[in-house]
């Protein structure tokens, strides 16, 4: 194992990365519980809240960052 240098990475995509992570993770769970809880359309709208966040941080990467 290597040490791995992260001190050029911008301390914006640091903040945008870990909300999103939070964001798509919190939702994905919320969706999986409110299936369990037989609330299946909220558990629906759930995943394709993770679904859109996932889409829309993929958008934000590639147009501010690469």
């Amino acid at each position: 194992m290597t040490l791995v240098d992260v001190s050029s990475v911008s301390p914006a995509l640091f903040v945008l990365g870990a909300v999103f992570i939070l964001l798509i993770f919190s939702l994905l769970s919320l969706g999986v519980l409110s299936m369990f809880q037989l609330r299946f359309r909220s558990g629906w709208y759930s995943f394709g809240g993770a679904i859109v966040s996932s889409v829309v941080f993929v958008v934000i990467l590639n147009r501010w960052f690469v």
